[in-house]
């Protein structure tokens, strides 16, 4: 298995590569303010991805710190009603016995 990710990895790499020595040509960005940006293309498309990962795993991160969270309150919970359950009675009690 790890041979088969190795070679995908590898394929990818070899496209990606294909892709970033095909579009080297400068591209021009205006932002507001009369603001511009130059560059190559492909360094454009990287910093724009890398900048769209790292804002989508700043949004997720309340939501994950919130999940931890509740988590560690549940664990808590649950060791709570074990150690309750175990100190309650040791030995299971029978059922009522008739004995007509």
């Amino acid at each position: 298995m790890k041979l088969v990710t190795t070679i995908i990895g590898f394929i990818l790499f070899v496209l990606f590569f294909g892709f970033a020595l095909k579009n080297t040509q400068e591209v021009d960005l205006h932002f507001f303010l009369n603001y511009e940006l130059r560059g190559p293309l492909v360094l454009m498309l990287l910093a724009f991805f890398v900048a769209g990962a790292a804002l989508g795993i700043l949004a997720l991160t309340p939501t994950v710190f919130r999940q931890r969270r509740q988590t560690s309150q549940h664990k808590n919970t649950i060791q709570a009603l074990q150690s309750a359950a175990g100190t309650a009675s040791s030995q299971p009690q029978p059922d009522a016995v008739n004995t007509r």
